[in-house]
């Protein structure tokens, strides 16, 4: 067994340090340094000396898949996105709490279910919560799986047992994993767990939304961890009790940054 060492991360900007600062040398924040328990990878550094097996090929012979964007049947949301959601990306959206990030993908979910097949994996709501929200907001029945699940192990194993078209993630930061012993939403386990779910969307050509929570200056939590991982990063903004929200896309590899949708939010969705 791995010897157990520890380390201290910022939980602001993901720095890490064999030692304790009491302000970040990276972002200046102060009291933000939090110790972790790790087990070096050993089997990492054994795989140097193995043997390699050419795994490159061509770029002239990669076949692309015909079908490489899918509607959401939001206009609004789809020109955001750059034209629809790309196959096998992950899309990170933010916003406050209460601005309607659960509601918006709901309906997301229901609308993509007509025609693909749609995991909604909740951390934060049981399956009877999503049922009432998902009766208050539509007339009809929703052919939608869902999951009230944690535990990454789980999750992975569901998403690569029914493969669906599209994955949910409400939120990232309640998502955990038994390999790193921090707590949900600390920088190594949102780092990890993103970089799981990449792997598996990138793999199987599955796309992923993952909803991100807001910190008080208004960044998603953990910001240089996530951004740089995810392919596209939206914020979904507005007045709380106001009937119009804004969706702006500040990153998006498939499409313009700096874009804008309007929607009207009601007691029925958009």
């Amino acid at each position: 067994m791995a010897k157990l060492k520890t380390k201290y991360i910022c939980q602001q900007c993901g720095y890490e340090s064999p030692k304790w600062w009491g302000i970040c040398p990276e972002c200046k924040a102060g009291g933000s340094m939090v110790e972790e328990v790790y087990a070096p990878k050993e089997e990492a550094r054994a795989k140097k000396g193995s043997s390699h097996i050419m795994q490159s090929i061509s770029l002239k012979e990669v076949k692309g898949s015909k079908e490489t964007r899918f509607s959401t049947m939001i206009g609004e949301f789809n020109r955001v996105l750059g034209g629809g959601v790309v196959k096998g990306s992950l899309v990170l959206i933010g916003g406050d709490p209460g601005i309607g990030k659960s509601t918006l993908l709901l309906q997301l979910a229901r609308n993509i279910s007509k025609e693909k097949k749609v995991l909604y994996v909740s951390g934060e709501e049981s399956k009877d919560q999503i049922k009432l929200r998902a009766k208050r907001l539509f007339d009809e029945e929703m052919d939608v799986l869902v999951m009230a699940e944690t535990s990454m192990e789980i999750i992975e194993n569901e998403i690569l047992s029914v493969m669906p078209d599209l994955v949910i993630i409400d939120s990232i930061q309640t998502m955990a994993t038994a390999e790193i012993t921090s707590l949900p939403g600390s920088v190594s386990q949102v780092r990890e767990c993103t970089g799981r779910l990449m792997k598996i969307a990138k793999n199987n050509s599955i796309s992923c939304f993952l909803v991100g929570h807001v910190t008080k200056e208004g960044a998603i939590a953990g910001p240089r961890v996530l951004e740089h991982l995810v392919d596209t990063v939206l914020y979904f903004e507005g007045e709380r009790y106001n009937t119009y929200r804004m969706i702006r896309a500040v990153k998006n590899r498939f499409g313009s940054t700096n874009e804008l949708g309007v929607f009207e939010m009601t007691d029925k969705g958009l």
